[in-house]
């Protein structure tokens, strides 16, 4: 690209430490979106302006590996269910895919997929390619082949109980038909509404006096999430199937031929899906079905990919958040004009200053776009965006919604540049940016220095301390927070488990508030003095810790007394207790020291153990469950010869072991292949077991690719 910006410049011009704050800033971008697209309906960015915020942050953690964030987007899906239904734990998790968008990236994954199954070059890669419907993904259970639950994604873990809703559906048989239906299989699809039907029902509620809805996704969404079922069972909903999730037995080898047994089956499969041989068979049908994408009855975003051997399905596996064996083909974006109305500065709640475009709204590729982050002031000042100028605005690219830059000839006379505060706007403390010893220059970021008394950095730790990815603590939100805090009644994590010690039933006395939602909160604050230690580090707020990281380290330490001990000992950069962190893996540099620097401080010190005193805080069960290898920490070293080395770690994480990179005192086996070297010596120092390929995978109970 020819503009240099932090986060318009290629990512190999960006310093380690631009990287690190532009990763921050991404991610709570893309957590915010998560949350209002899966949890709540109400998406503010379209999926061309999300799936540009992911692509950006990926590149940067592909080009600075050290940055990774274990809490890292890429490793994250949807959002929690919501509260109003009952909840339903998928046997087999709800993931999202991995986006291509453009040629050369559909030949990376073609080119990726051959790597780490260690195919020739002429061996044929055969790929299912289908359209990207754009509606709600759900789960839908039969068992001997009668219908017996529904679901929503949610976060991939667990989702919303709607099978009431879904059974309203006509396009949903109540039994399968065939000799080869499974006795238990989770089909998976989209449910959509068709732009006819979605334009028909605004028209009845405009009449009605009615909100309207924004597009047919969030139209289907929310007729699906309604408690009544009546809602969903009046309005013209409909589904395509084109995955599984559990099944005691699938009917073909092929990805193809088990959707083509669905239809059998009489379950909707889309009449536009084929089996292409290769990249160009793949690149033509994408361009076929991007050409007939305005002619569709039903809205769609691009062209999924998925291996279609089944059982190299397997054998990729999944990383992260998405499988290795599928991935979404985008189609492009659009652009439009607007004008830059405000610029206001928020900030986050590790005090950094980011600078948001406030828009006049307008319509993007469907969406309407109403802001727009400038990230920091060298942006604002590299493209001198100014208040009043009409701007070009892009739904995708490396950041979305994204300032293009500003039309020429389109100024107002009296647009003055724009002036970068350097006082918090929350407290008034100094605002720097820092520099760094290292380099010598100044950090990206603007940050505030007022700490523990900037109002809004404390409260922004505080909400993230009670959502729902942290303590989760019901009847305490915004509101409430802000409530509290004006009254110098909660001030830190530890204020609030000695609340009602200290309010007590006065609560119900206080504006706002009644017996029963006093009782209620109180209620709710007991029921969170139990937490798994993995929530709780993620409540912590830890700067580069979020739900993944803390659930590494959760099962990493194994219990509180172990984490904290061997973190409040820590110095970066040496001793056992930084070699046992940055041995983690998915744990780097980066958030070792933010782990480290974090319990340097006294007062975060005096704030765990004052929670630890107040709290039970619990183990978290190993992944894996009873394998034979759940909870080891496994080196691999040498030449690999039955599977790839990215192949064995996918494997033994499944099973609930921890893959290191170097063998310490802390490692219990090391797989050796030939050409091993000094970690096979180390090993033998230490007196820790090495076994060969062979033997590991006799232990683990898996065969050899191709045995």
């Amino acid at each position: 690209m020819s503009e240099a910006g932090p986060r318009r410049r290629d990512v190999d011009a960006l310093t380690m430490e631009e990287a690190g704050a532009e990763l921050e800033a991404l991610a709570g971008e893309i957590a915010r979106h998560d949350a209002l697209y899966h949890g709540r309906d109400t998406p503010e960015i379209g999926d061309a302006d999300y799936d540009a915020l992911r692509r950006r942050h990926d590149a940067i953690e592909a080009r600075f590996p050290d940055l990774v964030r274990a809490d890292s987007p890429a490793r994250e899906v949807g959002a929690k269910p919501a509260s109003g239904f009952s909840q339903v734990r998928h046997s087999v998790p709800m993931l999202s895919l991995g986006n291509a968008f453009d040629d050369g990236d559909v030949g990376g994954f073609i080119e990726r997929v051959r790597r780490f199954l260690g195919l020739a070059d002429d061996d044929e890669v055969a790929v299912v390619a289908e359209p990207k419907i754009d509606g709600l993904a759900v789960s839908i259970r039969y068992e001997n082949g009668r219908y017996v639950r529904a679901a929503t994604r949610g976060d991939g873990q667990v989702g919303e109980d709607i099978t009431a809703n879904v059974a309203t559906l006509d396009e949903v048989p109540e039994t399968l038909a065939g000799d080869d239906v499974p006795e238990v299989i989770d089909v998976r699809g989209e449910i959509y509404l068709r732009r006819d039907d979605f334009l028909a029902l605004n028209e009845t509620r405009r009449a009605a006096g009615e909100a309207l809805f924004a597009n047919p996704r969030n139209a289907a969404a929310g007729s699906l999430r309604q408690l009544d079922v009546s809602i969903a069972a009046s309005r013209p909903l409909r589904i395509f199937l084109y995955a599984w999730g559990e099944a005691s037995s699938l009917p073909s080898e092929s990805h193809h031929g088990a959707l083509e047994a669905f239809g059998r089956w009489g379950l909707p499969v889309n009449p536009e899906i084929r089996l292409c041989a290769g990249l160009e068979e793949l690149l033509e049908r994408y361009r076929a079905i991007g050409e007939m994408r305005a002619g569709l009855p039903y809205d769609i975003d691009g062209v999924v990919y998925k291996i279609d051997r089944l059982d190299w399905q397997d054998r990729l596996g999944f990383v992260s958040r998405a499988p290795r064996w599928a991935i979404a083909h985008k189609f492009p974006a659009e652009k439009a004009r607007t004008v830059l109305r405000d610029i206001r500065v928020q900030v986050g709640r590790t005090g950094s200053l980011t600078p948001v475009a406030m828009l006049e709204p307008v319509t993007v590729g469907g969406v309407v776009v109403q802001n727009a982050t400038l990230h920091n002031e060298e942006e604002i000042a590299r493209k001198d965006v100014r208040v009043g100028d009409t701007v070009v605005v892009q739904r995708a690219g490396d950041v979305i919604p994204q300032i293009l830059g500003v039309v020429p000839g389109k100024r107002p006379a009296n647009a003055e540049p724009y002036v970068f505060p350097e006082a918090c706007p929350a407290c008034g403390s100094r605002a720097v940016r820092e520099m760094n010893p290292k380099t010598g220059r100044p950090d990206v970021a603007r940050r505030c220095t007022g700490g523990l008394v900037c109002p809004a950095q404390a409260m922004e730790r505080l909400r993230h301390f009670v959502g729902r990815l942290a303590f989760d603590i019901e009847g305490l939100g915004d509101k409430q927070i802000a409530f509290f805090w004006e009254r110098d009644l909660i001030r830190g994590p530890v204020d609030i488990f000695d609340l009602e010690e200290k309010v007590g039933p006065s609560l119900a006395e206080l504006e706002g508030w009644g017996e029963v939602s006093a009782r209620n909160l109180y209620a709710a604050i007991d029921g969170r003095r139990v937490i798994p230690l993995d929530r709780f580090v993620n409540a912590l707020g830890i700067r580069h810790v979020g739900e993944t990281t803390a659930r590494l380290l959760a099962r990493h330490f194994g219990g509180f007394e172990s984490f904290r001990d061997t973190l409040a000992g820590a110095e970066v950069g040496r001793g056992e207790a930084w070699d046992s962190l940055v041995n983690v893996d998915g744990v780097g540099a980066a958030v070792a020291e933010a782990l480290v620097g974090f319990f340097a401080e006294a007062h975060n010190r005096e704030v765990v153990e004052g929670l630890a005193e107040r709290l039970t805080i619990e183990a978290v069960a190993e992944a894996g469950g009873d394998s034979p290898v759940s909870g080891k920490t496994v080196v691999f070293t040498g030449s690999l010869e039955a599977m790839t080395r990215q192949e064995a770690k996918a494997r033994a994480e499944a099973l609930g072991a921890k893959v290191a990179g170097s063998v310490s005192a802390r490692t219990d086996i090391v797989v050796a292949g030939p050409g091993a070297g000094s970690k096979l010596k180390k090993a033998a120092e230490l007196g820790i077991a090495v076994m060969t390929e062979e033997e590991w995978l006799a232990r683990i109970g898996a065969k050899a690719a191709g045995a």
